[in-house]
């Protein structure tokens, strides 16, 4: 009879990444009925490389290993702020772009949250700091630390946002594959 009450509950893991190219943040939570429990957090550190191209591939392929390892159902990815930096924009929204491009080829459904988006989620406040979210999920998961460097606190912010939003009609956009990215994004397509 245990066994039967278990396999009646829905499970699932939701990967979190915050992309970037200095530091690319993520965690990792399991939902387990309508309940979420912490599995990890870590951050990816790209500041000793010099080389984009090479940043951009570390990205790709530690993403394919998260994926992996973990078995996400789903992925959900903060989407770069507007900032007056167009260079930082480039780079951040190319950091993202192979971020989606790893979910997508092992087809792991991606939605991506503004960053007020998740800070309104996590703690009530959109304008939220850093800190604010940080405390805030560690009060939720029951985490005994913080990490020193707050970006894989960001991939797990994302994480629980998503878990947050989910059932809810407007979330962000989400992509279920190669093909679902192209239909929502027709206008990016040259002709």
């Amino acid at each position: 009879m245990k066994q039967e009450k278990k396999s009646l509950k829905t499970e699932k893991i939701i990967l979190g990444i915050d992309p970037g190219t200095t530091i690319m943040g993520f965690g990792l939570i399991k939902i387990i009925g309508k309940e979420m429990k912490f599995l990890q957090l870590n951050e990816l550190q790209l500041q000793k490389y010099s080389d984009h191209y090479l940043k951009l591939k570390l990205i790709f392929e530690r993403t394919i290993e998260l994926i992996d390892t973990y078995h996400p159902d789903e992925i959900a990815i903060e989407a770069p702020f507007f900032g007056k930096n167009v260079q930082s924009m480039l780079k951040l929204g190319r950091a993202q772009g192979v971020a989606m491009a790893a979910g997508l080829s092992r087809e792991v459904p991606i939605t991506e949250y503004a960053p007020k988006k998740i800070k309104m989620a996590i703690t009530g406040n959109g304008n939220a700091s850093k800190e604010q979210v940080a405390k805030m999920l560690q009060s939720l998961l029951g985490l005994k630390t913080l990490p020193k460097n707050l970006d894989s606190m960001d991939g797990l912010a994302a994480a629980v946002c998503h878990f947050y939003n989910a059932g809810k009609v407007e979330v962000g956009k989400s992509y279920s594959g190669w093909g679902s990215f192209v239909k929502q994004n027709e206008k990016r397509i040259k002709k």
